[in-house]
């Protein structure tokens, strides 16, 4: 339907054009070569990590992540279940078990004493979320990894930009995978990226990412013939991508400004509508609002109507996140019934995610909020 305000809007500006179009004009490189490098080499420094593997989705890095961790059968892997289904998957993908721990209400990540439960000695790696472009209580959970000598592993799809007392996310784990899809806050339309400061699992990513052929030069500009060593995949990032990548960086300090902003006006007004609960920052936390999430009080039958409600209006909104446990094939490979983790099957009767982009406008915040008044 033709919506008055859609959930997202992409940022963009002529930069993005030009630099996409340059790529092509050019007539190669469209696979590999600079672009790519110095895409990687851009958001490794701004996040604070040696090292960025560029991939073709956030959920090939995801898988590319745990492949180059040398997570396999018989390990488990301690996930939220309070997240989208890639990350849970991505253990699946490599024969892993993902094991479900329960979130915390304050950020919606994994909370440290329930993640202390789920461990066994099979446990391989915690695998945190930062929600919504919130960090999760990333410094708890990597003092538990450390302990228990797990590795840490950040699905940092929806954060970059976000930070715990200055520090970034993507920059606390062993590695970390950021995701360029669409929704988030910088795009390359589709696209995701692996972090980390292990030499080991960056070679290990480059070999898993094309083919498992080590490449000591071009592939596509030379005649030398290179060897296959490992099994891999055609996870390369396109040089368009890349290209569109590194004109977005440029710009993410400023739209994550401008997101703060919105966010800012859009919770005052809320603040003021009883059993409308809208996101909170903790302190020493620097939330980049990829989405803005609230709590309706009264649980799934007054969210659904409210959403209904705003559908009606033309304010598009989503639930971000249906349990992931409780999904068809979670029910049916792991026996799942419900109960299991009260907090967030709690939390995914409640949550409503907003329109939220720079270019909101505050007219179209004040007809979200008095329409949400009305509502009520």
């Amino acid at each position: 339907m033709p919506w008055k305000i859609p959930l997202y809007k992409i940022y963009w500006d002529e930069e993005d054009v030009e630099s996409v179009t340059e790529v092509i004009r050019k007539g190669m490189y469209w696979a590999i070569g600079p672009d790519v490098e110095r895409f990687e080499r851009t958001v490794a420094e701004y996040v604070g990590a040696k090292y960025g593997m560029a991939f073709n989705s956030g959920t090939s890095a995801l898988h590319a992540m745990l492949l180059a961790c040398e997570i396999g059968s018989g390990d488990e892997v301690v996930v939220p279940s309070f997240t989208f289904i890639a990350t849970a998957n991505s253990a699946l993908f490599v024969g892993a078990k993902p094991v479900f721990a329960d979130v915390e209400e304050k950020t919606y990540g994994l909370a440290p004493k329930e993640v202390e439960k789920k461990i066994s000695n099979r446990t391989k790696a915690l695998m945190p979320i930062h929600y919504g472009g919130l960090p999760c209580q990333i410094k708890e959970l990597k003092e538990i990894a450390e302990d228990r000598k797990l590795l840490l592993l950040e699905d940092a799809a929806e954060s970059i930009g976000a930070s715990v007392d200055g520090k970034r996310v993507g920059s606390f784990g062993d590695a970390s995978m950021l995701s360029f899809c669409g929704n988030k806050v910088i795009t390359t339309g589709e696209g995701g990226m692996v972090l980390t400061d292990s030499r080991d699992i960056y070679e290990r990513l480059k070999l898993i990412r094309s083919h498992g052929r080590l490449e000591t030069e071009n592939y596509f500009t030379t005649a030398k013939v290179m060897d296959y060593v490992v099994l891999g995949f055609n996870w390369r990032m396109s040089t368009m991508t890349a290209a569109l990548g590194i004109t977005q960086m440029k710009k993410l300090d400023k739209v994550v400004e401008l997101r703060r902003k919105n966010s800012a006006y859009l919770t005052r007004k809320l603040s003021e509508i009883e059993g409308i609960v809208p996101p909170m920052e903790p302190k020493g936390y620097y939330c980049i609002y990829q989405m803005y999430t609230v709590r309706v009080k009264g649980g799934k039958k007054r969210r659904d109507a409210l959403q209904k409600y705003l559908t009606d209006k033309g304010i598009g909104t989503k639930v971000f996140f249906d349990p992931v446990h409780l999904t068809h094939f979670y029910r049916e490979k792991f026996k799942y019934k419900g109960g299991e983790l009260p907090t967030t099957e709690k939390l995914s009767e409640q949550v409503l995610t907003l329109p939220m982009y720079p270019t909101l406008t505050r007219e179209e915040m004040d007809y979200m909020s008095n329409t949400i008044k009305e509502f009520v």
